[in-house]
């Protein structure tokens, strides 16, 4: 008997007279101590597969026509809500693929971790403090173990995402149930979190339902693999296999698909848009009743970097290292010191009103798509917000001719603008952030991870389309990424940040050829092998 049996599963959006078919009649075994990656483009079905799993799918507008799930011979679908919460986060667990909407705001982290274990291993505060601190350690965030009362948006969105991997394993469950479990992370932390999932593996015969775009990880760590379209799968076998001698076309089309080619030169006389002077954002550390000021948290320290037209930088750095400060001080987002000059005007000391009339022309794609998009708004007047505010002269055809345009362009049905964010995938939110931001043609974009939650197919369209329109409109580009395949694609020059501070500096292929700095040889090392067998990370005492 296997761990977990789905058979002939099928799953459908219910609303009104309208039912939409995201899973149909799909089937797969998972046995103990294995690994079944699940791959397909955004869209496809997989985290609504995964989510059937632990019946955490909105009943009744999400109903099951067909299929049976069974964990351990236990039927899942239509099982009691006391049945599963003694399975959920206990037995079967799940990193879910948007940390920033899964943890909550209200809590802190040590509160989130530990609530597991209260509820399931009856632990007393002292030994539930003690487990919190070492799961800390495990997934990379051993700072965090003097801040175990700090909040979600304190926290980087790769500090996010390991938080989250901590609550999953706390209780040392049967199956593990990662949706895009490293999106977010660096790729140093990337091979430890790898390797922890492994190690465990090992010590318990835990199984992984691992659900990815990185094709690279799924031939690292995944025993089979199972490829979605269109909410079928399209086909199963073993990883060798499949990669070796893929049978279905799309199948064929996904594993040749990767981020090519460079960006165009830049011209020799573009002007500067965008040049920044010893940039400092410290955030100050409050401690005691009346919350005194003890210290200073440096996420940029001392930072200097000039941009022109038609120019990309990449900003690269591990989780934490400033990267996401920076750019909110380059669009005055965040209080900062020093000098930021944006088309020849200063706007470090500006008022808010001034900055107002410039946002048109400075635009920001963020990282997590589903907290940057309102969910009491359609998608074409989340697109249309823009053109509303600042190109009020425009009529509500044009308005709407142009949503449906820059929809088309990043890979969208224009028909999809009347639906809601929660009715698509991560992936599909994130173009739609990207619409946003393209929509008013401005002149500098920050994109804050922009490919992180796009499989590998989706990524080269986005790549590709970012060129496009960069070649066209002379957009300059701060691009942050810990995808360096996507960074070395994109970028002119390449930015390297540890602990706030810039390592290096230089152009992408003289970086990449011969990096200068250890930590940038650290990077560019585990981006080209992710070592599963000989990352070390420290000891659990489950």
């Amino acid at each position: 008997m296997a761990l977990l049996d789905v058979k002939n599963l099928s799953v459908d959006f219910v609303n009104g007279q309208r039912r939409v078919q995201a899973v149909k009649n799909i089937s797969f075994r998972l046995e103990k101590g294995e690994t079944l990656a699940i791959i397909g483009e955004s869209g496809s079905g997989k985290s609504v597969t995964a989510l059937s799993v632990l019946q955490l799918l909105p009943y009744p507008t999400t109903q099951h026509p067909s299929g049976s799930i069974t964990f351990q011979g236990q039927e899942i679908v239509g099982a009691s809500q006391d049945a599963m919460r003694k399975i959920r986060g206990d037995r079967i667990s799940m990193i879910f693929q948007e940390p920033m909407t899964s943890l909550n705001p209200l809590h802190t982290i040590e509160k989130q971790i530990a609530e597991v274990l209260y509820l399931h291993k009856n632990m007393s505060a002292d030994a539930a403090r003690t487990r919190v601190i070492e799961l800390l350690n495990v997934v990379g965030l051993e700072q965090l173990a003097t801040r175990l009362n700090a909040y979600p948006h304190e926290l980087s969105g790769g500090q996010r995402q390991r938080v989250m991997i901590a609550m999953a394993l706390a209780n040392d469950p049967d199956i593990l149930i990662a949706d895009e479990p490293t999106t977010a992370v660096d790729v140093t932390i990337q091979a430890q979190i790898l390797k922890l999932i492994k190690d465990l593996q090992q010590r318990f015969g835990m199984a992984v339902l691992l659900i990815t775009h990185d094709l690279n990880i799924v031939r690292k760590v995944a025993d089979r693999v199972a490829v979605m379209y269109h909410g079928e799968m399209v086909e199963q076998g073993s990883v060798a296999e499949v990669f070796a001698k893929p049978q279905h076309p799309y199948t064929q089309m996904l594993l040749s698909a990767e981020p090519k080619g460079q960006p165009q030169p830049v011209a020799v006389n573009a002007p500067v848009v965008l040049r920044a002077d010893h940039v400092k954002v410290h955030f100050p550390i409050k401690k005691g009743f009346f919350k005194r000021v003890v210290g200073v948290v440096k996420a940029v320290d001392d930072v200097t970097l000039d941009l022109k037209t038609g120019e990309t930088i990449g900003i690269v750095g591990e989780s934490g290292s400033g990267k996401s400060s920076l750019a909110f001080a380059l669009l005055r987002l965040v209080q900062a010191q020093g000098d930021i000059v944006f088309q020849g005007k200063n706007i470090a000391g500006i008022t808010a009103s001034d900055m107002r009339h410039l946002r048109k022309d400075m635009q920001m794609v963020f990282q997590d798509p589903y907290g940057a998009l309102s969910p009491r708004m359609t998608v074409g007047d989340i697109i249309a917000e823009g053109l509303r505010v600042h190109e009020k002269k425009l009529s509500v055809e044009q308005i709407e001719q142009r949503v449906a345009e820059v929809l088309g362009e990043v890979g969208l049905e224009p028909a999809m603008r009347h639906r809601y964010p929660h009715e698509f995938s991560g992936g599909q939110r994130q173009r739609i952030s990207i619409a946003r931001a393209m929509i008013l043609k401005p002149k500098l974009v920050v994109l804050d991870e922009p490919t992180s939650a796009l499989d590998m197919s989706v990524q080269a369209q986005i790549v590709d389309l970012l060129r496009g329109l960069q070649a066209k409109y002379g957009l300059a580009y701060v691009f942050i990424s810990h995808d360096l395949r996507v960074i070395r694609a994109m970028s002119h020059r390449v930015m390297v940040m540890k602990a706030g501070q810039v390592v290096e500096q230089a152009d992408t292929e003289t970086l990449f050829n011969n990096p200068q700095h250890p930590y940038t040889q650290k990077l560019l090392k585990a981006a080209i092998d992710i070592d599963v067998a000989e990352t070390a990370i420290p000891n659990l005492s489950f």
